[in-house]
């Protein structure tokens, strides 16, 4: 704004998108008035119309796209609900008793699905919603086997509210097309002489990570099995040594049939009386098990990587478990007894009945193993 003669005159440079719509590049004219309250007055409607002015010219340019439409979820269809309520219903219903991991992974898999599709009701995902989601996983990197674990968790949130809510809606998670397990990395075994390298270095280093080996190697334990043993779990004052595998308050077990007995020799019996012999919790590796969560990735990360000049190529600990099957093939031990000291499932129906063989039956087939390796 500028006073002349006693008059108000409006000045503005015009900016430079817009000087193809002028022939100056200066807006200058009188606002025909002396006053200068009403000079500011008149200056501030002006800067007003013309902003909005040259925005709507700004805006005619501009190649806007589409805008999609909000879905409204407030009509629900047969009343069903939200999938974040599904999975806290769910929680709530089958949580009692399960570890972190079995909330961490409902929770993930919630997450997951709200990211892409949104957080609808369960009953408005389609089956083309559903290959979207599968293409998504696949696109992040997660293997055919994780993308089916985290549909599967999907699932059985879905089918557990479908049927406790009494909804007729169908569950489109369920059909999905999963492709062909090429992404798979086949665990290898370790054979059997470095197998005893191993073992003689668990010995020589005598630690509590050694000792969690050295359980493994002559076990076939799960990993997460031996790090979520209670020193109550070790039974070395009997005729059979031994230990028994079963839930625990941080750790709950894969199968039912993982609960079990397995004998202990070897390396393995090694492994146990050094861990009583040093015990001062009620854990017996509290150096991955704090009472809450027994964490078996962090002792996997740690032990792999020791591990790996040690052994093959593509070996990790859960190989000891692959070995283990190996090697009680090789000593011909019926299929049975190897499914019972893994805590195989088996698909036979028959060998649900009864209560499974001895310890003591057991034990000689794993001295058997035990002495191939010596």
């Amino acid at each position: 704004m500028l006073c002349r003669d006693g008059v108000y005159y409006f000045v503005r440079r015009i900016p430079v998108d817009m000087h193809q719509h002028y022939d100056k590049y200066r807006l200058y004219f009188s606002l025909r008035t002396q006053s200068k309250t009403r000079a500011v007055r008149a200056a501030q409607s002006i800067t007003q119309r013309l902003d909005d002015y040259w925005m709507g010219v700004r805006l005619q340019k501009l190649d806007i796209p589409k805008l999609s439409v909000i879905p409204d979820w407030s009509d629900r269809v047969d009343d069903a609900p939200l999938l974040s309520e599904a999975v806290e219903f769910y929680l709530e219903l089958k949580g009692h008793g399960r570890s972190k991991t079995f909330f961490r992974g409902a929770n993930r898999a919630k997450e997951y699905v709200i990211k892409v599709l949104g957080d609808r009701p369960i009953s408005a995902y389609s089956s083309s919603d559903a290959g979207k989601f599968r293409d998504w996983l696949l696109d992040k990197g997660l293997t055919v086997v994780s993308t089916k674990r985290v549909f599967a968790t999907v699932k059985s949130i879905i089918n557990l509210t479908i049927s406790e809510h009494g909804l007729s809606c169908s569950n489109n998670f369920s059909r999905t097309f999963m492709p062909d397990r090429d992404d798979v990395k086949q665990r290898k075994p370790i054979p059997l002489y470095q197998i005893k390298k191993v073992q003689q270095r668990c010995y020589e280093l005598d630690d509590e990570p050694r000792w969690l080996l050295a359980l493994v190697s002559d076990t076939g334990l799960r990993l997460s099995e031996a790090v979520g043993l209670a020193i109550s779990d070790i039974k070395l004052d009997t005729p059979t040594p031994h230990i028994i595998v079963q839930p625990q308050p941080w750790r709950s077990l894969k199968t039912k049939s993982s609960h079990r007995k397995v004998p202990l020799v070897g390396a393995s019996l090694w492994a146990a009386k050094k861990v009583i012999h040093n015990s001062n919790t009620p854990f017996a590796f509290p150096r991955y098990n704090d009472g809450e969560l027994a964490n078996a990735n962090s002792a996997s990360a740690a032990l792999n990587k020791w591990l790996k000049p040690l052994v093959s190529e593509g070996c990790v600990v859960h190989s000891f478990r692959h070995s283990m099957r190996d090697r009680l093939r090789a000593v011909e031990c019926p299929k049975e007894i190897i499914d019972q000291i893994g805590g195989w499932s088996s698909s036979d129906v028959g060998e649900s009945y009864g209560a499974g063989f001895q310890l003591i039956n057991i034990r000689s087939w794993i001295n058997k193993l035990c002495l191939s390796i010596s």
